[in-house]
């Protein structure tokens, strides 16, 4: 494993861990992965997606793990896409690197054939949210702000975040969501079927872990043969989304809409926007 593995409890040989921008850790059958820039809310870039994907690959392959957890170090889950890389780079061959390392990370998370949790706390907006909704089951604290929130900056969500929508709650109010592009605290997204569960603050590792130590003691195997049967039947239709997400994306770019959204985002203003 590109020679940099450690030893489990079992002393077996296991999962990289070395990584720049992520955690990665593995207790007993549960693998955890942690976005680890903090000081930027987990804002994501190419690089940390690239490792997100090769972490989250390497755990799918280890057939002794069963669960693996995605959370946030810090402040917030994640606060989306990094705008600030947005700015530095507008050329192509940035983009389409960038995106298809997103596309890599939803798809990864999505084909998983292990059961999949998100801890929420703090931000998960945009792309951020998108790979949230990637996973089977999303456990947030009540003051998390939920966004997807992309028509703030003049574009559409991207990590698939059309296809997990329509998936939880239909094309009509997919769409009117994306419209919207409101926050939501953990109560309001529970509520229209976009988390699973809310508790209070600072109490979502708490949830997780029993939730974690739930399912351990149920047929874990019987579930996943479930979640293979409905989901497997659904990759070609999300990768179709993620493409289309892709080239949309890219065309919403070039828009002055957009550039007026990335404006006001930096001058913390509101935008004006001409439908252009």
């Amino acid at each position: 494993m590109n020679g940099h593995s450690f030893y489990k409890g079992d002393g077996k040989m296991g999962i990289k861990t070395d990584y720049k921008k992520i955690k990665v850790s593995v207790e007993g059958t549960v693998g955890w992965v942690s976005l680890n820039q903090p000081d930027r809310l987990n804002a994501l870039q190419t690089d940390l997606m690239l490792e997100m994907a090769q972490a989250l690959k390497e755990l799918n392959r280890e057939p002794d793990i069963n669960i693996v957890v995605l959370k946030g170090e810090g402040r917030a889950f994640c606060s989306g896409g990094d705008i600030k890389s947005m700015l530095e780079s507008n050329g192509e061959e940035h983009f389409q690197r960038m995106m298809e390392a997103a596309s890599d990370v939803s798809m990864t998370l999505y084909s998983m054939d292990k059961l999949t949790i998100s801890a929420i706390h703090g931000a998960a907006a945009g792309l951020g949210y998108s790979l949230a909704l990637a996973t089977d089951i999303i456990v947030a604290e009540e003051g998390s702000k939920l966004a997807m929130n992309f028509i703030g900056i003049g574009l559409v969500p991207d990590g698939g975040g059309h296809y997990f929508l329509k998936e939880r709650i239909g094309a009509s109010k997919a769409m009117q969501l994306i419209w919207a592009g409101d926050v939501m605290n953990g109560h309001e997204a529970q509520a229209v079927g976009l988390i699973d569960h809310v508790v209070a603050e600072g109490k979502v590792m708490a949830e997780v872990k029993a939730l974690v130590q739930s399912y351990q003691a149920r047929p874990l195997k019987a579930m996943l043969e479930t979640k293979s049967i409905l989901r497997r039947g659904q990759w070609r239709e999300l990768k179709k989304v993620l493409e289309m997400e892709q080239e949309a994306q890219w065309r919403m770019r070039q828009t002055e809409d957009h550039q007026e959204g990335i404006r006001a985002f930096v001058g913390k203003r509101k935008p004006n926007f001409k439908g252009q």
